[in-house]
C-alpha cells in the first residue's frame, strides 16, 4: 500500500482544518450556504434526502485493517452504525450530522484518509481493478500510476470546477475488471512491442441518461507522458463542455457531438503543451518519481512463493463452493485472494456495520498482512492469504458472515442506496434487493442460475450502474409513484460477457409490488430456453428482448387481473 509522507499527511490535516474553519464561518452566518455548498461537496459532504451523506474516498480500493477500523469507529460514535460501500470504492455515511462533520474529517486525518474530491465538479476517487498487483493476467501493475494519478489531479487548479463531475479508471491486466469503457477516460495499460510502458486511452463513456461506452483516442501513450495527456483532454472539456444544462454537460455528450473534432483537439492540446514545454512546466513524470511511489508497492514482508497445500480430506462440501466462488488464483505460487461477501438476508448490497468492519480488519491482520481492498462489486477482498491458510480463514469468515459463497451469483448484487438515502432517486433500491435476496435464497437454485451481474439504481444517475447489468433494474417515478424498467444483455467490460454493453429495455415499467415477479419470470424464461452449461449474458443475447418480454408482460397482465 501506499505509504502517506510527511507532507501527505500535512496536505490531509490542512485541509481537515481549513474545512472546520469553513464550516464554523457557516454556522456563525459568516459564510452563506451558497458559499458553503462547493466546499463541503469536495470535501465528499453531500446533503440527503434525511442527512448528511459523506463519501470516504478509498483510493484504488486498497485499505489497512487499521484505516478499516477507524471507519467502524466512525460508524459506531457518529453514524448509526453502519456504512456503505460503492462501485466506485468508496465508503459512504448516511447519517453524520452535519456539527459533527469536522470532528470526523479530523478521524479521518489520523489514519491518511479524506473525502477530498469525492463530490462536485472535479476529478473524482481514481480507481481500479480489486485484484491489482496479484492478477495472474497483470500486465503492469496500476497501482504506482493511480497514485501518482491521485496525486495530480488532487486540487488541480485548473479543474476544480469542471462543467461536470470527471471520473478516471485504470486497467493493468488482459481482463478488464475495472469498468473502464463505462467511466470519462479509462485508461489500459500495456507494453508495446519494444516492452516500453503505456497507456491506451479511451475517453467518453457514462451511464445515466445517455448510456455511452467510451471511445478510443489514443492506441498509446508512453507513461512518462499520461498526465500530459490527461491534462490535454480534460483542459479540452473544460473549454468546451456544455455548463447550460447539466444533463448535457458530461464529457461523453461533447465526445459525441464532436467526435473525431474531439479527438483532433485532444492530441493538437497535448502535442502543443509538449512543445511549448521550454521552461520543463509539462507535467512529464521523472522515472525517481514513479520509482519512489512504486517502493511502497512492494510484496508484503514474508510474503513468497510456497508449495501448495493438499485440502482437509474431510471438508465440508460448504467449504467446496467457497474455495470455488469466493477464492481467487493468485500470481505468487502458495497465495490466493479471498472475497469476504457483503451480501446477505437483512442487509443492504455493500453495507457493512461497525462491528462488521472491525471482524474484516481481524481477518485482514490475521490472515493478508494487515490489508483489504473494495471490489467493484461491493464486496471486500483479502489479497494475500496463503493457500496453506485457506480452511481456517473460511472457518474464521464464516464465525463472522462474511463467507456466503455467492461471489458472481444473483444474490451477489450491486445496489445503490436508493430512495431511502438519496435526494435525487426516483424510487428505492433497497427493498427490491431485499425481496430478491430473500426470493433467492437456496444455494442449490443459485448454482443452478450461474453466473449473473444484477444491477439496481433508484434514478437515471446510475450509481447502481444498471445500465451494465446482465439484468439492470432502473427507478423511475411516474406521478410521485415507485415503478421500476428491466434491461437485458448489459456488461461491465468482461471479455467472458463481450465487452462494455449497455443492456436493452425490455418493455414498459413495473409497479413496486410487481418487480420481484418480473425479475423472476426474466429468470424463468432463461432457465427454459438455455443451452446446455450457457451463462445468462449469452442467452440473453442469442434471443434478445422478445421472450423476457413476452414473460414479464405476463406478470403485468396477471397483476391487471388481480
Amino acid at each position: 500500500m501506499y505509504q502517506y509522507t510527511d507532507f501527505d499527511r500535512q496536505f490531509v490535516r490542512a485541509r481537515a482544518a481549513q474545512f472546520r474553519d469553513q464550516l464554523e464561518r457557516n454556522q456563525k452566518g459568516e459564510l452563506g450556504d451558497d458559499e458553503f455548498r462547493p466546499l463541503r461537496l469536495q470535501n465528499g459532504w453531500y446533503i440527503q434526502r434525511h442527512a448528511p451523506m459523506l463519501r470516504v474516498a478509498v483510493p484504488y480500493g486498497e485499505l489497512s485493517s487499521r484505516q478499516l477500523r477507524q471507519l467502524g469507529r466512525i460508524a459506531r460514535e457518529y453514524d448509526r452504525d453502519y456504512g456503505h460501500f460503492t462501485t466506485r470504492q468508496n465508503l459512504q455515511y448516511n447519517w453524520i450530522p452535519l456539527d459533527k462533520s469536522a470532528d470526523v474529517m479530523d478521524l479521518l486525518a489520523d489514519v491518511d484518509m479524506h473525502g477530498i474530491q469525492t463530490s462536485g465538479n472535479c476529478i473524482r476517487n481514481i480507481t481500479s481493478d480489486a485484484l491489482v498487483g496479484i492478477a495472474r493476467d497483470e500486465i503492469v501493475d496500476p497501482r504506482p500510476y493511480c497514485e501518482i494519478l491521485r496525486q495530480w489531479s488532487t486540487l488541480h487548479p485548473e479543474f476544480a470546477f469542471l462543467p461536470r463531475k470527471f471520473k478516471i479508471a485504470v486497467s493493468g491486466a488482459k481482463e478488464d475488471r475495472a469498468a473502464t469503457l463505462w467511466h470519462d477516460v479509462g485508461l489500459h495499460l500495456l507494453k508495446n512491442e519494444a516492452g516500453e510502458v503505456g497507456f491506451k486511452v479511451f475517453v467518453g463513456g457514462g451511464m445515466g441518461r445517455t448510456p455511452i461506452i467510451g471511445s478510443l483516442v489514443n492506441a498509446f501513450v508512453p507513461w512518462q507522458q499520461i498526465l500530459v495527456y490527461l491534462e490535454a483532454i480534460v483542459r479540452v472539456y473544460n473549454r468546451y463542455g456544455r455548463r447550460d444544462n447539466m444533463y448535457k454537460a458530461r464529457i461523453k455528450i461533447l465526445v459525441k457531438a464532436e467526435g473525431q473534432k474531439f479527438f483532433d483537439a485532444v492530441n493538437a492540446e497535448f502535442q502543443a503543451i509538449l512543445n511549448h514545454d521550454t521552461d520543463g512546466d509539462a507535467q512529464i513524470i521523472p522515472q525517481a518519481e514513479l520509482d519512489r511511489v512504486s517502493a511502497s508497492f512492494v510484496l508484503p514482508a514474508g510474503v513468497a512463493p510456497a508449495a501448495e497445500a493438499p485440502a482437509p480430506a474431510d471438508a465440508p462440501p460448504a467449504y467446496t463452493r467457497w474455495l470455488e466462488r469466493n477464492v481467487v488464483p493468485h500470481r505468487i505460487d502458495g497465495y490466493r485472494a479471498v472475497q469476504l461477501s457483503l451480501k446477505r438476508p437483512g442487509q443492504a448490497p455493500g453495507d457493512i456495520t461497525g462491528t462488521q468492519m472491525d471482524l474484516a480488519a481481524d481477518l485482514a491482520d490475521r490472515f493478508s498482512h494487515g490489508e483489504l481492498r473494495v471490489t467493484h462489486d461491493q464486496n471486500l477482498l483479502l489479497p494475500w492469504v496463503r493457500q496453506a491458510d485457506l480452511f481456517a480463514l473460511w472457518e474464521a469468515a464464516k464465525a463472522a458472515s462474511f463467507a456466503s459463497p455467492n461471489i458472481g451469483l444473483f444474490t451477489d448484487m450491486i445496489a445503490c442506496p436508493g430512495g431511502d438515502f438519496c435526494a435525487l432517486a426516483n424510487a428505492r433500491s433497497i427493498p427490491v434487493a431485499e425481496e430478491l435476496t430473500e426470493r433467492y435464497q437456496d444455494l442449490d437454485e443459485l448454482y443452478d442460475i450461474g453466473d449473473i451481474d444484477l444491477h439496481i439504481s433508484g434514478c437515471i444517475n446510475s450509481c447502481g450502474h444498471h445500465h451494465s447489468g446482465h439484468i439492470g433494474i432502473l427507478g423511475v417515478d411516474k406521478d410521485g409513484a415507485e415503478w421500476y424498467q428491466i434491461s437485458v444483455g448489459g456488461s461491465d467490460g468482461s471479455t467472458l460477457s463481450g465487452g462494455a454493453v449497455p443492456g436493452k429495455v425490455i418493455g414498459p415499467s413495473f409497479a413496486a409490488d410487481e418487480i420481484a415477479d418480473a425479475v423472476e419470470a426474466v429468470i424463468t424464461t432463461y432457465k427454459q430456453q438455455r443451452q446446455p452449461s450457457e451463462r445468462f449474458i449469452d442467452t440473453a443475447k442469442r434471443l434478445g428482448v422478445p421472450p423476457f418480454r413476452a414473460a414479464t408482460d405476463a406478470v403485468r397482465r396477471s397483476t391487471a387481473r388481480a
